[in-house]
């Protein structure tokens, strides 16, 4: 039997018949791990593989060579050695590991990576080549099962834990070079944090506790592994005792955090947390002694559930981010496309990779390897060492040293090092020296990151005209599941080439299916392509014209589905589509357009009828604080719109506080403001010497320029507007009662009812949430002045969400009575809950930010009378509004959520910013494209937020009248200052 199964190895593949390929498949399954493979894929290695028969001392493969071959060990053992860097004549080298019969090696050939070890037989040796092709072949059919046994033989034979060890003893003032796969299944700490040790010793000590519980003494291959639970089992009990964890993933989440700490681990160390029935157990049972004997005392019990009360939503905030390391450590081939798509959320939002396209993101979310160094020293890289990885500081800080001059700079969390000696093939310019414990990093690896830059030219086409670029396409990528009918993707252009880019190939009848390019460039062409501009010259080819006409007319269909009444604000637009209507009237070959021009001419009409409705409308700034309101003095109506040429009333200060009241259009800039106000107040002063200024509650000045416009509206709650000359800003004070609170509706708080308070808050926001055009995020972000146009509706509803935040605190703050306080926050806690529940989310975070503002949570006596259930309540909100990973806690959340909602406008200003930031609108004379799709992003949001109309339940009306008019203007103090001091007030410090 054994010469017939070498007999039918030694035959070309091609020559093999079914006898022979059952004689090798049945000599396989006497391999293990090899027996654990479905018998398809044995008979396929049989049918490919290659039989080797090898003295001792033959070296297969050295680090650096390319590989083209899997193997398998059928008999024998083989080195795996290491030649450190300075060693490159291979006079001395480290032995990794050895591998014995079953062990498999190679697997690098799937993604054409270098090897990064040298392999030689230790004894004679029998061998299963597979070369690259073949076994790609292969590992794709039969991918999850074969990483599983692979993996596990590799850790079993030496690799992971090993490597690192013996690379770290050969070098133990320098960091051991990075391996290609970290082992995501080992801890990324030397030692747990307190914390974590805590709350393993709480969760381990009510496991243990609980008689049913999942932790029991197990046999695993035949060796009894006490106190050890599968995975699932420890997701269902999580899920089971805390109401806060709602889904499997969560709980696995959790569970991954304690692992990363190594607090909890697999029994074999070869598996990081999994929702399967893979055995862990706590560290304090591997390592026994008297602790993890015995079940645990009455007061230990007790103990363990108030810890977990309190501490539990700190677990529940670390899992994502111990999820997302795991996804980190594994190897590229393993992460699954849900994973993918985390890491590449997360990428979004690191500076480091703002100027970067979002194809090359989603490259980098399958070959970034995250790294975690516990010690302060470590050298991460010496000056003049060969540059191999890229890497971005996720946690920590490291000092750049240069040799002659010392530290040079410090880095922190959201820097980058090491790109330049990669892209420039240069030695390293300094040494890179971690300056923290528990540094984390991302790194990307040489090999890839030439790849990458490979790639991405090879799926750039650029269009030239006169010798220079005018169009730059990137081939769209596909996505699993996805369908795009566009292969290519704009990248950047000149305003007139995209444009009638997007006239000849993304309208027509042949193009169907949503165009992100298309809706990317109608929300964001007013930066780059102002109304005026988006024409186009007429060709005189008769069948051109017709269908250049039938493009022209569903562009600007879109158009005006894209962005509504703004696309008729501009009075040559209107002439333009009467003109457009008049040539399909009068084509026969337009028959089929004219319904469409027909229906954007009656959406023309309504705006047009519903501006003169309102025209001439008039708004006042109150001198007291309160919110812009019409100058009826009712509070603004449903969904009414500010618009530029609405008139409003206000006050302007001078330095002794005289003032003068001034009436303008909402467009008046700052100039005409200030030269109209300094004539009133009779300052015999030349305009240039002139400048118009807030003066905010806490006396803090802010100058504005003179082309800006929107002035009014965008002072803070309680500031006031100033014209001063430049010289005496510093003579400038704020007014006596800016200090007080804002006039408002005097009301007794606790006779309203908490859900109806919430409910007309909602109803109250939406408008003001609906009259926000998406263009005013724009206007926001490059500056109002760069284009001439106002923000009132966006600054109306900014100063509503610090309105309500500084009512929350001024409220508890202005109470002397310990019961009604305690009252007021739990009144306040329940109001945040019916907002999240309304999915007024602007609101929910304003009310949770004011109940965490520093004159409210230092009322220790006022917080220690909440009764437990509503601190925790209240725990589980912070922890949706914590900001830390760009706000990630409260983006999941979001994320799950339908229309209609009002999202948290703060965050996504902020997401504008960092995209206009982040990248440059002009690269080499040509539009920064990616810039625009990333901002169109944010912008679709607000879309989707008002996809569907509000239509909340009422409910049963207590004192509508009474809420509506109360919400509508809080009273309101936004001096930190003051607040402190009123909070010292009511409260004084205790003394020790």
């Amino acid at each position: 039997m054994a010469m017939e199964w070498i007999t039918a190895m030694d035959k070309r593949p091609c020559d093999r018949n079914l006898r022979d390929v059952e004689l090798i498949s049945c000599r396989l399954r006497r391999v293990e791990p090899l027996c654990r493979l479905p018998g398809s894929a044995l008979q396929q290695l049989a049918m490919c593989g290659f039989y080797e028969d090898l003295e001792k001392g033959v070296t297969l493969f050295r680090a650096g060579e390319q590989g083209r071959f899997w193997y398998a060990v059928l008999g024998g053992s083989l080195e795996v050695r290491y030649h450190a860097h300075a060693d490159a004549d291979g006079k001395s080298s480290v032995t990794l590991c050895n591998l014995g019969v079953g062990a498999t090696f190679g697997e690098t050939i799937l993604h054409d990576l270098p090897r990064d070890s040298t392999v030689v037989t230790k004894t004679t040796c029998e061998l299963l080549r597979v070369e690259q092709q073949d076994f790609r072949l292969i590992w794709e059919k039969n991918k999850e099962l074969m990483n599983d046994i692979f993996t596990n033989c590799k850790l079993k034979n030496g690799f992971g834990p090993s490597v690192q060890q013996t690379a770290a003893a050969t070098s133990p003032t320098k960091r051991p070079l990075s391996p290609d796969h970290p082992n995501p299944a080992l801890p990324i700490t030397e030692t747990p944090s307190p914390a974590m040790s805590r709350m393993g010793w709480a969760l381990r000590t009510l496991l243990v506790a609980d008689n049913s519980s999942c932790l029991k003494d197990r046999k695993v291959s035949g060796k009894l592994i006490r106190k050890c639970a599968p995975g699932t089992e420890l997701v269902d009990w999580l899920v089971n005792l805390a109401p806060i964890v709602h889904t499997r993933a969560q709980a696995a989440g959790m569970w991954q955090a304690l692992v990363e700490e190594g607090v909890l681990t697999h029994v074999n160390k070869e598996q990081p947390f999994k929702d399967k029935c893979f055995l862990y157990r706590f560290r304090l049972d591997e390592e026994g002694g008297a602790a993890a004997v015995g079940i645990p005392q009455a007061e230990d019990q007790h103990a363990a559930n108030e810890h977990i009360r309190e501490a539990l939503s700190a677990l529940f905030q670390r899992g994502p981010d111990a999820t997302l390391r795991m996804i980190l450590r594994k190897p590229s081939h393993e992460r699954t496309p849900e994973e993918l798509e985390l890491v590449f959320e997360e990428l979004v939002h690191i500076a480091a990779l703002s100027h970067l396209s979002t194809s090359i993101k989603r490259e980098l979310s399958s070959i970034f390897v995250f790294e975690a160094h516990a010690q302060a020293g470590t050298i991460l890289f010496n000056q003049g060492d060969e540059g191999r990885s890229w890497y971005i500081l996720l946690k920590g800080s490291v000092d750049v040293v240069i040799h002659g001059k010392g530290t040079v700079a410090t880095l922190k969390t959201g820097d980058d090092f090491g790109k330049l000696a990669l892209i420039n093939d240069a030695p390293r310019a300094a040494t890179i020296v971690l300056k923290e414990n528990n540094c984390h990093l991302l790194r990307v690896d040489k090999e890839h990151f030439n790849r990458i830059l490979r790639d991405v030219e090879a799926n750039t086409l650029r269009l030239q005209e006169h010798g220079k670029d005018v169009l730059v396409l990137e081939r769209v990528a596909k996505q699993r599941g996805q369908h795009s009918a566009f292969k290519y993707t704009v990248m950047s252009g000149t305003p007139a080439k995209m444009l009638e880019h997007l006239l000849e190939t993304r309208l027509g009848q042949s193009v169907g299916g949503m165009d992100p390019f298309l809706d990317d460039f109608l929300l964001t062409h007013i930066v780059f392509m102002p109304v005026v501009q988006l024409d186009a010259q007429t060709p005189e080819d008769r069948e051109y014209i017709v269908n250049f006409k039938k493009r022209v007319i569903q562009f600007m269909q879109k158009w005006v589905m894209a962005v509504r009444h703004a696309a008729f604000e501009e009075p040559s637009v209107c002439d333009f589509i009467e003109d457009l209507a008049a040539e399909v009237e009068a084509d026969p070959d337009l028959n089929e357009e004219t319904s469409i021009v027909h229906n954007v001419l009656t959406q023309m009409a309504r705006y047009q009828e519903d501006r003169n409705q309102n025209a001439g409308q008039k708004w006042k700034l109150p001198p007291n604080g309160q919110p812009i309101c019409l100058f009826s003095g009712n509070a603004t109506p449903s969904k009414t719109v500010i618009r530029p040429d609405d008139d409003i009333i206000f006050r302007v200060y001078c330095a002794d506080h005289t003032y003068c009241t001034l009436r303008f259009p909402m467009h008046t800039t700052a100039e005409l403001i200030k030269a109209c106000a300094a004539d009133k107040l009779q300052l015999n002063r030349g305009p240039e010497d002139l400048c118009l200024v807030e003066v905010k509650s806490n006396g803090e000045r802010s100058v504005f320029k003179d082309n800006d416009v929107s002035i009014p509206t965008g002072l803070s709650l309680n500031g006031r507007l100033f014209v001063s000359v430049k010289d005496h800003l510093d003579a400038l004070t704020q007014l006596q009662e800016q200090e007080c609170p804002t006039e408002g509706v005097d009301i007794d708080l606790e006779i309203l009812s908490t859900k109806e308070l919430a409910y007309h808050i909602t109803l109250f926001e939406w408008d003001l949430f609906y009259a926000v055009h998406e263009y005013e995020l724009l206007y926001h972000t490059f500056g109002r002045h760069h284009f001439g146009k106002i923000t009132a509706n966006l600054d109306v509803f900014l100063r509503r969400f610090n309105e309500v935040q500084y009512w929350i605190v001024t409220e508890l703050v202005s109470t002397p009575s310990l019961s009604k306080r305690v009252g007021l926050v739990r009144k306040f806690i329940k109001l945040a809950a019916y907002c999240k529940e309304y999915q007024n989310l602007n609101a929910f975070f304003a009310v949770v930010m004011g109940l965490s503002n520093m004159a409210v949570s230092r009322l220790q006596q006022t917080w220690e009378k909440i009764p437990s259930k509503f601190r925790k309540i209240f725990q589980e909100f912070e922890a949706l509004i914590d900001p830390s990973r760009n706000h990630r806690a409260y983006r999941v959340f979001v994320g799950k959520l339908q229309p209609p909602l009002i999202p948290f406008m703060p965050l996504l200003l902020k997401d504008m910013t960092f995209a206009h930031e982040g990248n440059k609108t002009s690269l080499d004379g040509l539009v920064n494209f990616e810039k625009m799709h990333m901002m169109a992003q944010t912008m679709r949001t607000i879309r989707f937020c008002r996809s569907r109309s509000l239509g909340l339940e009422p409910p049963s009306p207590k004192s509508e009248g009474e809420v509506r008019s109360y919400i509508s203007s809080f009273r309101v103090i936004d001096n930190q200052r003051v607040l402190t001091a009123m909070s010292q007030k009511v409260e004084p410090t205790r003394k020790l």
